[in-house]
Order: C-alpha cells, then structure tokens, then sequence
C-alpha cells in the first residue's frame, strides 16, 4: 500500500469509525439510516408473527373435525398414539417438540437403524424412502397430501414454528450440517417452504438449502403469501410427496 493510500484510509477511518469525528448533520443521517432499518426489520417480524397467530388459531378451528376424523382412522388402524413428538431444532438452534400425526407403526423409530442402507434421499443428511414399510395405509395417505403437518399449527401459535420458513431438522441431522448448511437456523422454521412447492422430497438436500438460503435472503410477508397460495396446488397434487 502506497503512503498516500495509507494516508486516505487512515482518513476514513477516522471519519466513519468513530461517530464522533462526523459532523451533527452526518451523525443524523446515520441514526436515521438505523432507525429505518430497525423498524423495517422489527415491523416485518411484528406482521409475520400477527399473521401466524391469527391464521392458526382460525385454522385450528375450522379443520377441527378434519382433525378428528384422521385421529380416528389411525387408531382404527394402529392402536397407539394419535400424534408423533419430536425433538427439533428451531431458530438459532433452540430444541423444541414438533407435533405431527403418526403416520408410521409405533415401532418405526426401532426400525429406522436397519433401514438406513436404502435411504434415497440424495446427500445422506435427511432419511427418506418412497415405499417405507413402517408406513401405515392412513399414514400414506395423510403423508401424500401432508395431512399429517395440520398438528403443527399448534407449533405455529406457541411460537415456536411459523408458517412458512425452512422445515425444522432433527439434532442428529444438524450435527451433519456444514457451516453454510447452518445458515436455515437463522429464521424460524416453518410448516411450508419454498422447496416444498418445487418438488418437495424429491429435490437433493443441496438443493433444498440453497432454495432456503434464497428464502431467508428475500423473505418479506408477500413472498409468505405467495408460497402458501403455492402450497396449496403442491397439495393437491402430492407431487414429490412420500
């Protein structure tokens, strides 16, 4: 670095690294430029979580008896639990229990060792197989059309999920993570993502983290809006759904 390029950094920095060396007008646009920022971030945050509650609490509501009619099914076919708990990681790595229904035989979670050699999902981070035998008859069906994630809305009114964000992982799949794979744990997890509206199980974990990294990287309440009215066709349809 040349004496006169040295010199010039040595100016900014006294100018910009210390608030104090700027003038009362220059100080003013740099509180302002925070304070805009501050309330950007805080307000979306404020209209996402107002959304969340409200939209729970009313689906909660209105699919109750859709809730009670797949309750009844799984235990007409496999006595046990109704609903699966599992342990999550959620936002900054913060563990939480996640409610889905059961939608496999209640030793599925014995089994899953000695079926690991047939996991077909690309990259070896998450476990999945389109013809799972642990799978019941029910739990196929409420699989395909993602039935069995309703009891997540009662995750989203804790607070602990939102409705849309990355899927929360399990421990064991985070301890697998790479650095640039741990950047999903910077927002809240979310029942719905921008991966499952593209093909859902079908597309490589690679894949699903840069479509994630993409989402946290542009988030706003619209692109919210637009994924769950994507949801809904993606549904429907069951495509990439096992």
């Amino acid at each position: 670095m040349t004496i006169d390029a040295r010199r010039r950094q040595e100016a900014l920095i006294k100018r910009y690294g210390n608030p104090a060396a700027l003038g009362a007008r220059q100080r003013l646009r740099m509180f302002a430029k925070r304070a805009t920022w501050t309330v950007v971030v805080q307000g979306s945050y404020l209209l996402k979580r107002v959304f969340d509650i409200a939209a729970s609490a009313v689906l909660l509501v209105l699919l109750l008896p859709v809730l009670a009619g797949v309750a009844l099914a799984i235990h007409l076919e496999s006595p046990g639990p109704i609903l699966f708990q599992q342990s999550r990681v959620g936002r900054w790595g913060r563990l939480f229990t996640m409610w889905k229904f059961r939608s496999m035989y209640v030793n599925a979670e014995a089994r899953k060792a000695e079926l690991m050699a047939h996991n077909e999902m690309a990259g070896g981070v998450i476990f999945k197989m389109k013809d799972d035998p642990r799978v019941t008859r029910v739990g196929r069906f409420i699989r395909k059309t993602s039935i069995d994630e309703l009891p997540q809305l009662w995750n989203v009114l804790r607070g602990d999920m939102s409705l849309v964000g990355p899927r929360p992982p399990v421990p064991a799949e985070v301890d697998q993570y790479s650095l640039s794979d741990r950047r999903r744990l910077e927002v809240i997890p979310g029942i719905t993502c921008i991966w499952q509206i593209s093909g859902r199980s079908e597309i490589p974990f690679e894949q699903q983290v840069e479509l994630d990294v993409q989402y946290i990287e542009s988030q706003s309440f619209w692109t919210d809006l637009k994924i769950l009215l994507k949801t809904v066709p993606a549904l429907l349809l069951g495509t990439g759904a096992y």
